[in-house]
Order: C-alpha cells, then structure tokens, then sequence
C-alpha cells in the first residue's frame, strides 16, 4: 500500500469539492481552502484535497489532514466521530483527535470556565431531561434566553425566547431533549447593539479578528441567516484574553477561532472556542495563511 504520497490534505465536505454551483458563499470558500492550499505548497509541502467522507481515498497516503470546510459533519455527527477514530489510526490530524473530540461538544465551556476564562452564564441540560422547556427557564429566572444544542453548528436550532414565546418551541424542545444535551444561556444585548468579535490565533499568537453583525431583526450572526462580517481592530486587552482562551487547552491548537463578545456586566466573554473547522477568514487577512503553514510546518 502506498504511503506519503501527500503531506498534508484539506478536508472539505463533498458538496464543495468540484461545486457545479457557485455564489459567493462558494466563491468565498473555495478562496479561503485555495489561500491555504497556496500557503502550504510554498513551504514545499505536497498537498491534496478532499471531502473528509471520500471512501476511495486512502488515508494512509497522506502524512496529514486539516479540517477546513467539513460543514455538514454536525448534521451527521454520529458518522464523522466514527470517521475520526478510524481516520486518526491512518493518519495525523489537525487539530488532534483527542482536541476535535472536546470541542466536539460545548460542554467544553465549562472547562475554560474551570481555568478561569469568563463565558456567559451557561446551563447545560443534559439530554434525557424530564423537566419541561417552561420549568427551566421559570427555575433559571431569565427573562430572556438563548437556547442551542450542545453540539451544532451554523447556528442550527438556535432560538431566542421569552416567556411569551417559551410554549411554542416546546414541542422542538422535547424532541431535542430526547437525544442531545441543550444549553440555556441568557439572552445578551450586546450581540444585537456591538455584534460578536472572531480572533483568529495561530499555535497560540493572535493574527486577525472580524466583527460579525447580525441583520436587522435577528441575533444569530452567521451569513447563513444574512448576518455580515467586516474586519475589526482589537484592543491589546482582547487580544490578550482571546490568547488566554487558546492557552487553556492542552495541547496549545494549531489553529483556532475565539468567539468573543461583551456581556451583560460589560466584561469580555467566550461565546465559542472554534478548533475543528472555523472560517478564519483569511481572505480578510492573507499573511494568516502563512502563518497557519509556518504553524503546521514546525510540527511536521
């Protein structure tokens, strides 16, 4: 069997390896994927790419992977942890199985809290819960919530209540409940009045941050639901805590996104710590790139 043919392969998922279609969310992803691509061949690494569920490929042959654009594992995670393990033994991936396995899951909120990283005040129900969705929330004596599953992306099942609204997600949060973990979280304005900061950090070194802004009318700020991204200057203080939130993991990630926005008590705070296959916006910022390859290049 052939090994090594590649050193390193970028994981897509399969609906963006050869796009027939193409708008701006392709253009911009397939930017980003080729950015990195250029990076890695200029420190003289051979480099390939795929979707990650692509049973023809032999991942013995290459000596690495690095998750970019894989975006549809969170609606097939049973299948993607059982590609992990099995992938891990072939291969060596980027960010380690052990690290992916952890952020996997946001109960992993809870462990930066324990290390002294301030989030928001988080509730984590775990699934099996008999409680309704309307007990909770009149228990935690929020008045406004966000609710989200513990492990998503793309904002999927992410709802925004009030005691008004609580009886009609009822049904979606039984069924939810039933199978996954869910967190509560009170609803923080700033979201809506500042938006939430991305930082990018490189083997623990900030690089770049955006500003990513809901639309009108709306909180969650993904593209996916028309929020926009512009970039954003951070203070030396932000830089310094986004730092602190990546040098709480063990091992320090190659690459890593952290989410940030100002609270309700107007303190800097981890919304997400994004280590499998966060956008890094590196079209927004080139020499990020070649600092994740001068990253991955001192590891091989």
């Amino acid at each position: 069997m052939a090994t090594n043919k590649f050193d390193i392969t970028i994981l897509t998922d399969s609906r963006y390896v050869d796009p027939a279609d193409r708008d701006w969310y392709v253009d911009n992803l397939l930017k980003e994927d080729n950015l990195v691509r250029e990076a890695l061949e200029k420190k003289g690494l051979s480099v390939w790419r795929t979707n990650w569920d692509n049973s023809e490929f032999d991942w013995t042959e290459t000596k690495a992977v690095i998750f970019r654009s894989t975006w549809d594992y969170f609606y097939r995670i049973d299948e993607f942890t059982r590609w992990l393990k099995l992938v891990s033994k072939m291969t060596r991936l980027l960010n380690p199985l052990e690290q992916i396995m952890w952020n996997l899951d946001k109960h992993y909120l809870r462990a930066l809290e324990s290390k002294g990283i301030n989030i928001p005040p988080t509730e984590i129900i775990e699934a099996g819960d008999s409680r309704s969705l309307q007990e909770l929330t009149e228990c935690l004596g929020w008045n406004e919530v966000v609710l989200k599953p513990a492990i998503s992306g793309a904002a999927r099942h992410t709802y925004s209540l009030n005691p008004a609204t609580v009886s009609e997600h009822e049904d979606t949060y039984r069924e939810l409940i039933a199978t996954e973990s869910m967190l509560i979280q009170p609803f923080q304005q700033n979201i809506i009045n500042k938006g939430e900061m991305a930082y990018m950090v490189f083997a623990g070194k900030y690089s770049h941050a955006v500003l990513k802004l809901a639309k009108k009318g709306d909180f969650r700020v993904q593209d996916d639901f028309g929020g926009t991204v512009e970039q954003y200057n951070p203070s030396e203080e932000e830089i310094q805590f986004a730092e602190q939130a990546v040098l709480a993991c063990d091992p320090i990630p190659i690459y890593a996104r952290v989410d940030i926005i100002i609270d309700n008590e107007g303190g800097l705070a981890v919304t997400e710590l994004e280590l499998i296959e966060p956008e890094l916006w590196f079209r927004l910022h080139t020499p990020a790139a070649e600092q994740l390859a001068e990253a991955i290049i001192k590891t091989f």
